[in-house]
């Protein structure tokens, strides 16, 4: 299982965090998502990201960059730009995005 987690450096460093919530057409979603994770998952500066998604379709993935230009980056990234447009027309019923600067971190339960 902890092959699902994203292996972070220690801190400092970065995470988007990214709640949603879908509609009821779906369809390409999840090729989108996939391909998205790829892409981030190669963008410099990117170290990972965890995602859940309940039953109801509430969603909440983290992503985990090194700085902020990282994340600008991406955020700009021209097939990040398709996917989002495409997220806003047809996935998400609403979204919230939010970026935190990590500052601690430590893991269990045997610890770092």
């Amino acid at each position: 299982m902890v092959e699902r987690f994203a292996a972070t450096p220690e801190p400092p460093y970065y995470a988007v965090i990214f709640t949603s919530s879908q509609t009821e057409y779906l369809k390409g979603y999840d090729a989108m998502a996939e391909a998205m994770v790829e892409l981030a998952h190669a963008q410099p500066g990117c170290l990972g990201s965890e995602s859940a998604r309940t039953p109801d379709g509430i969603g909440i993935t983290v992503s985990y960059f090194t700085d902020e230009e990282s994340i600008l980056a991406w955020k700009a990234n021209a097939n990040h730009l398709g996917a989002q447009r495409l997220g806003r027309e047809r996935w998400y019923a609403h979204y919230e995005v939010r970026v935190a600067r990590v500052e601690r971190a430590y893991s269990g339960p045997q610890g770092r």
